[in-house]
């Protein structure tokens, strides 16, 4: 930590070479619109003695590479009440697990998506993990510094910084660490983890070539206890037990570890120098490392018989990842490529399991490479602009996808989106293989592809935010308990036969009155199935009611309110860190608790100051709050901390 803080000083000293032009600023990436409206600001230089104007906020840009632009955004909203958290985005539909740091548990099923690939797996330690649609890449006309602070429930803290400099007009570099440690209050549930990257954005004056680039390295540890053993001693929290360090739980020396690293890049030539439109060449690569690791070297009787003493599970995956796609850019038809890609894995044990006569019962890799064929076209007519994309293997897999859009925005504030995807896909890779230390975690499956049907609209107006999802989903993979116990776990994955019809309803609607104001979020689910497979909360509701003002002469910003959240009994899923995944378990329904939270923030120019009292309510309406069956939500505390924009 300490060295990549000294990175950080020496970055931002020598960034201080950057030069601010007064003509016209920084030109912005080719990702997000013309620049030629953006200027610093214009003014008479009398002598080289005069101070040079701020840039305007519009010229600090922040896009991704679905070419989504935004801006640095230092105002205190609502918006950043909900972000200021680990993973520096709203989480409604998450239910975070005690510690932070640790796994979530998902409350909107819409939230989890299908790739048409197969994945490593282990989804559940890969909430804190960066996928590459998640790097951001920055222009700016001067060097732009962020720290993000928080304090966590015991011994540590989370700390997010990043630094993002123009050396030049059309070249730009960013550093970001986001570390945290936190002890936790229960026993053996400190989690320690980095995340570590480093963009690199150029593009030539023409406009011709483009190069979007970045290398990440992460590492998430958890100490898992496995839950609590005795609910009562949770449920009355009566001395010694408001003591959460004297509950007993499952584990105590158990540990598991996500690691992995990543180099990225993604760049594009235009053929005509002259020629606005014309053939554009593109090309993406990919190469990302991982494992995932889980220790214990006292052998739990609740995971069953142990093949040796000493547990020390490793599954480890090397992909790489080329597509070369050929893209035909016109004013009057629209924008038409094709492509070609070359999906290379490899995930892979140093052991093979074998069975009693001498035969191989599980092997110890699973290597395959996947080449797709496929085609982009957007196009836009009498203000709706149409998208459809075809993709489909060319090797010896089945695995295709089709993806059809409509968007239409009839004015400033009212917009409205529909989308279709039918998609065949590659069960990830720890459904078809495992190896562990214990007996009944290792497998070897042959699972058919997992097929999606998949509608979503969206609208957004002046009166009322909705998103609805309808799901079809056949042959859908995911982890059961045999034991049907809480207590005994030998959790395996499964294929379920037959059809799943899942639709979600999310309305949203903020309603102002002078200084306060109330928002709103509610979300309706429904699942349709002949088996209890896929279980969902029917509502998930929050709200807030909050004031906003200013103090002592407008120099201070202040917000302040309160949150309700809450969401309705059923069987939640339950939480496996042996295999880092959640399964199904139909023995135990939680929620039907409000979580209340009262907040005060704070803005002064640049820094954001939060203070909350999160779960205030806990004492006084009960202790039947639990993020999964054997795993309580987060008691009482009060947290602050802050982000700092820093323009030099």
């Amino acid at each position: 930590m300490r060295f990549l803080l000294l990175i950080f000083i020496l970055f931002s000293y020598f960034s201080n070479a950057q030069i601010r032009r007064v003509d016209g600023g920084i030109a912005g990436p080719p990702r997000g619109g013309s620049d030629k409206n953006d200027t610093l600001g214009s003014f008479s230089s009398k002598s080289n003695k005069d101070i040079l104007p701020k840039a305007p906020h519009n010229l600090y840009k922040i896009y991704t590479l679905k070419r989504d632009t935004t801006y640095v955004d230092t105002s205190l909203t609502i918006q950043s009440e909900y972000k200021y958290n680990l993973l520096r985005k709203d989480i409604f539909g998450l239910l975070p697990f005690v510690n932070e740091g640790h796994v979530y548990n998902t409350l909107d099923f819409s939230l989890q998506n299908k790739t048409f690939y197969p994945d490593f797996g282990f989804k559940a330690k890969h909430f804190n993990y960066l996928q590459v649609d998640d790097i951001k890449y920055y222009s700016v006309p001067t060097p732009l510094t962020e720290l993000y602070f928080k304090t966590v429930m015991e011994q540590g803290q989370a700390l997010d910084a990043f630094l993002s400099v123009n050396t030049k007009s059309n070249l730009n570099f960013s550093i970001a660490y986001k570390g945290l440690r936190s002890l936790g209050k229960y026993v053996n549930s400190l989690t320690s983890s980095g995340n570590f990257r480093f963009t690199t954005s150029y593009f030539t004056i023409d406009n011709r070539y483009n190069l979007n680039t970045h290398f990440t390295g992460q590492d998430i540890s958890n100490q898992e206890n496995g839950g609590i053993v005795n609910l009562n001693e949770f449920e009355t929290s009566e001395a010694p037990y408001n003591q959460r360090d004297r509950v007993k739980v499952y584990f105590t020396d158990a540990t598991s570890l996500l690691k992995g690293n990543r180099f990225f890049v993604d760049h594009s030539f235009k053929l005509s120098k002259s020629n606005p439109n014309g053939l554009l060449i593109k090309h993406q690569f990919n190469h990302e490392y991982k494992f995932f690791q889980f220790t214990q070297p006292t052998e739990s009787s609740r995971f069953g018989t142990t093949l040796t003493n000493d547990i020390k599970d490793k599954v480890r995956y090397n992909h790489f990842y080329n597509k070369l796609a050929v893209a035909y850019t016109t004013k009057s038809f629209g924008n038409l490529e094709f492509f070609l890609d070359d999906n290379n894995y490899n995930y892979f044990y140093k052991s093979v399991v074998f069975n009693s006569d001498g035969s191989i019962a599980v092997p110890n890799a699973i290597s395959d490479r996947i080449n797709m064929i496929g085609g982009n076209y957007n196009y836009s007519l009498y203000g709706v602009d149409f998208k459809l994309n075809l993709a489909q293997t060319i090797s010896n897999q089945s695995v295709s996808n089709v993806e059809v859009g409509a968007a239409y925005r009839i004015d400033k504030d009212n917009h409205v989106s529909f989308n279709y995807q039918k998609l065949n896909s590659i069960p990830n890779l720890n459904y078809t293989l495992f190896q562990s230390g214990y007996v009944d975690y290792n497998w070897s499956n042959n699972f058919k592809n997992e097929k999606l049907s998949q509608f979503d609209f969206s609208a957004k107006t002046k009166w009322v935010n909705l998103s609805a999802t309808y799901k079809i989903m056949n042959d859908y993979l995911y982890f059961d308990n045999i034991q049907n116990t809480l207590t005994t776990l030998t959790v395996k994955p499964f294929q379920y036969d037959q059809t799943i019809n899942y639709f979600s309803l999310k309305a949203s609607k903020e309603f102002k009155y002078r200084n306060f104001a109330l928002d709103n979020t509610l979300l309706y689910q429904e699942v349709q199935q002949s088996n209890q497979v896929l279980n969902v909360p029917q509502f998930v509701t929050r709200n807030t009611l909050y004031y906003t003002g200013y103090v002592f002469k407008k120099a201070m910003q202040i917000q302040t309110g309160i949150t309700l959240q809450y969401f309705t009994k059923y069987f939640a899923n339950d939480y496996n860190p042996l295999i880092g995944e959640f399964y199904v378990q139909n023995e135990t329904k939680i929620g039907d608790f409000p979580m209340l939270d009262f907040f005060i923030n704070a803005r002064i120019r640049q820094t954001r100051i939060f203070l909350k009292a999160e779960h205030f309510n806990s004492s006084f309406t009960g202790y039947d709050y639990y993020t999964a069956p054997n795993y309580p939500y987060r008691d009482f505390m009060i947290r602050f901390g802050l982000v700092w924009n820093f323009f030099q």
